[in-house]
């Protein structure tokens, strides 16, 4: 199989962004990447685009050429992935496999969401249809609902982590305060995210990621065409290991409210592939749509046994200075989740660490790094491993 990398990067900053179109969104990341990866838009071949709602939110389908165009890509074949949450990072597995297989060389693979333009109404109405419309959202669920009933499930079975899930919002906004392009600058304390606005017990405003606009662009390129096409010499970051799985679109169809077996398993291809144990990863971007969901996953993703999650963030296992730092970028909760950008962002901040140009974040001697990106409520899951080169 062909080694893959990173060659490019290019981000927005999260937020509420009144003056940005889509459109706005698409162009500015697109040519970051591209003339991050120094190289002419006339080597890419292909584009995979990531986009979960805009044919709701912003009235807006045909993604895939509507950005061609915006780039000035010409007549390049363009794909539009959706998965919820994970679309992102479905659009770089399908990237990643269409170099794996020799089909191109270069691809472009980026992602979007527009959503604060919308009332309240509108965008829960959207989030809400990547549940289960029968079971779950005709009866009133929300994903902070349901994810509300995973963080009872949890207590009932591994005892009460309130505390240890407001660290996780704590460290995340700290994070986030060191990264230019995060949404949120605002650091919070335990008893401010357990005080915060109750929007599903156990869970209040403090425990439940952004509502954002933003977008993020990478350039893929096969590792062994990387020197005769780059004008930069910048640390190459090479795909090492891919692994996606599924499960049930509900709650009531999976088997575990406290083990995402969709991150489980996705987790184990990618180690297999990566040739690579938890334990070698030096730092790790995460899905924590919910306090609780990090702590899941971070267990799932076998950092720490399962039901030591909640110690391992009490201990400051996952702080910047940590053994395994979690969401140095600020994660979901802080840095923002525009939903079709949300598992590039993750990928954006492994390269930019790698690259050693994440200025006062920047951890010491990154050399594997791990993306999880989760979508629904643990229906979809890609995880990603990355080593530099």
């Amino acid at each position: 199989m062909r080694s893959i990398s990173v060659i490019g990067i290019g981000e927005t900053k999260f937020g509420k962004l009144d003056n940005y179109s889509i459109r706005d969104l698409i162009n500015e990341a697109g040519n970051k990447a591209i003339e991050d990866a120094g190289i002419e838009k006339e080597k890419i071949e292909a584009l995979y685009f990531s986009n979960f709602n805009g044919s709701y939110w912003s009235t807006q389908s045909h993604m895939g050429a509507l950005v061609s165009e915006t780039l000035g890509l010409g007549h390049i074949p363009t794909l539009r992935t959706e998965g919820a949450c994970a679309s992102g990072t479905l659009a770089l597995r399908q990237g990643w496999m269409a170099i794996a297989l020799g089909l191109y060389d270069v691809v472009l693979v980026g992602g979007a969401e527009k959503m604060t333009h919308q009332t309240t109404l509108i965008v829960t109405t959207g989030l809400a249809s990547a549940a289960d419309l029968k079971s779950e959202v005709s009866n009133g669920a929300t994903f902070p609902s349901l994810f509300a009933m995973m963080a009872n499930r949890y207590f009932h079975e591994y005892g009460n982590i309130r505390d240890e899930m407001a660290m996780c919002a704590v460290q995340n906004h700290e994070n986030a305060c060191l990264n230019p392009h995060a949404q949120m600058h605002k650091k919070i304390t335990i008893e401010k995210v357990k005080q915060g606005v109750p929007v599903a017990d156990p869970l209040t405003i403090y425990d439940c990621s952004l509502v954002s606009d933003g977008s993020v662009f990478l350039v893929l390129a096969a590792t062994d065409v990387v020197k005769s096409i780059c004008k930069t010499k910048k640390r190459l970051v090479e795909i090492v290991g891919t692994g996606h799985a599924g499960d049930a679109i509900s709650i009531s169809g999976k088997s575990s409210l406290t083990t995402l077996y969709a991150t489980v398993n996705a987790a184990k291809e990618a180690y297999k592939m990566a040739g690579v144990k938890p334990l070698d990863v030096d730092f790790a971007e995460v899905h924590d749509c919910f306090t609780i969901t990090q702590i899941i996953n971070i267990e799932d993703l076998g950092f720490f046994e399962k039901g030591k999650g909640a110690k391992g963030v009490a201990d400051g296992r996952t702080a910047r200075d940590g053994i395994i730092p979690i969401n140095v970028s600020g994660g979901l909760k802080a840095k923002g989740h525009p939903i079709g950008a949300t598992g590039l962002s993750m990928i954006y901040e492994i390269v930019t660490q790698m690259r050693g140009e994440a200025g006062e974040r920047q951890l010491k001697n990154v050399d594997i790094g791990l993306t999880h990106n989760l979508g629904g409520s643990g229906a979809t899951c890609c995880v990603n491993i990355f080593k530099g080169l």
